[in-house]
């Protein structure tokens, strides 16, 4: 076997790169809430605008493209040939050490530490028939969308405590040494209901992907193209309307069923996308890039507005209007995507995508490849 067999690859298709480029815009518009303002944002439009449209749909897109890519490392291994399990558990553990290190440094609602740990789960799953993943994920993420639902009804509403909201504001507007103590503090208190939600909610979307990946849906456009417009309707039609008037009414009933439209609803959006670029394939170049270096966006999102709102630049949080935040997550995407733009014109990978190859091929495999550098 030649080192330049051991990298071997199979092609990256656009549509998946464009449906990732996509979702960071999403991910980011809700992470910068906690972002801007651990304590998030009042009661008013802005809340309800982000519960109706983005929250809890941007990751299940994220977490399905997750699970596809896995299959397209598989076969990436096998052309190799090489072992696709033992590349796949370094894979995980590099994205957990990175993952752990960002949700401790910059931001307390990382995934990718979540995304190693249930890589690992759906790699023991690796040899499961694409049916059968389908049933299981069915199962596993109905029990999960049960118990989500029974967390609310038992919790009720919460309420903040103002000195608590104070309190947390100072530690965030701190330097690194205070902040990241508190962060690792709530990351221990937490990881125990993360990695339950993980396996009841992510690890589902990440069986639906691969099913996908298994069957290689997205290389054929014929298979999928006739069923997106069905998606859209079921998507617009029974996702959407329960999203937004749990979001506007907060009626308990029409919380509790949240988790099964927010997938409806995120399915309508990719179909949406999908169609768009079927029709106008220009527009999958304006995603496409930062899709392909998907890890870097998504740190460089948290590097910048750990700058802006933390102590570890101006520390405005808790100190800008809804709106204001809303705007500046805008301008930062439409930079990203630009930046992306760029970057892929003279750049294969990104610099985390780069560790992430370092560690899955290891570095005689790279420098062979002569892909040292990002």
């Amino acid at each position: 076997m030649t080192d330049e067999r051991a990298t071997a690859t199979v092609p990256r298709l656009i549509e998946l790169d464009a449906l990732r480029g996509f979702a960071l815009g999403g991910i980011l518009l809700v992470n910068i809430e906690l972002m801007s303002n651990p304590a998030g944002f009042a009661d008013g439009p802005v809340i309800t605008l982000l519960q109706a449209l983005f929250h809890n749909k941007f990751y299940v897109l994220f977490s399905f493209l997750f699970g596809y890519s896995l299959t397209m490392q598989f076969r990436s291994a096998e052309r190799a040939g090489v072992s696709a399990r033992a590349r796949t558990v370094r894979r995980c553990l590099a994205l957990m050490a990175i993952g752990l290190a960002h949700a401790i440094f910059f931001f307390t609602g990382d995934v990718l530490f979540g995304y190693g740990a249930v890589g690992l789960t759906l790699l023991a799953l690796s040899r499961i028939r694409p049916r059968t993943a389908l049933w299981l994920a069915g199962v596993m993420y109905g029990i999960g969308a049960v118990g989500i639902a029974l967390v609310g009804i038992l919790g009720g509403e919460q309420t903040g405590d103002p000195d608590e909201t104070a309190r947390t504001l100072g530690i965030v507007r701190a330097g690194w040494g205070t902040a990241a103590e508190w962060r690792w503090e709530l990351f221990v208190d937490r990881l125990p209901f993360f990695l339950l939600f993980g396996l009841f909610n992510v690890l589902p979307l990440f069986l639906i992907g691969f099913a996908a990946g298994k069957v290689r849906l997205s290389e054929n456009p014929d298979r999928y193209l006739p069923v997106l417009p069905r998606i859209q309707a079921i998507g617009f039609t029974v996702g959407l309307p329960i999203s937004a008037l749990a979001a506007i009414t907060h009626w308990l009933p029409l919380r509790t069923l949240t988790p099964l439209a927010d997938p409806l609803l995120a399915a309508a959006y990719a179909a949406t996308l999908l169609r768009i670029i079927r029709r106008r394939p220009e527009v999958a170049e304006v995603f496409a890039p930062a899709g392909k270096i998907a890890a870097t966006t998504y740190i460089t999102q948290s590097l910048v507005t750990a700058f802006l709102f933390t102590g570890y630049g101006f520390a405005l949080a808790g100190r800008l209007g809804d709106w204001t935040v809303m705007a500046i997550a805008v301008a930062i995407y439409a930079a990203q995507l630009a930046a992306a733009r760029l970057w892929t014109r003279h750049y294969r990978y990104g610099p985390i995508e780069w560790v992430l190859r370092a560690v899955t091929y290891g570095p005689k495999q790279l420098r062979a490849a002569g892909t040292v550098a990002p």
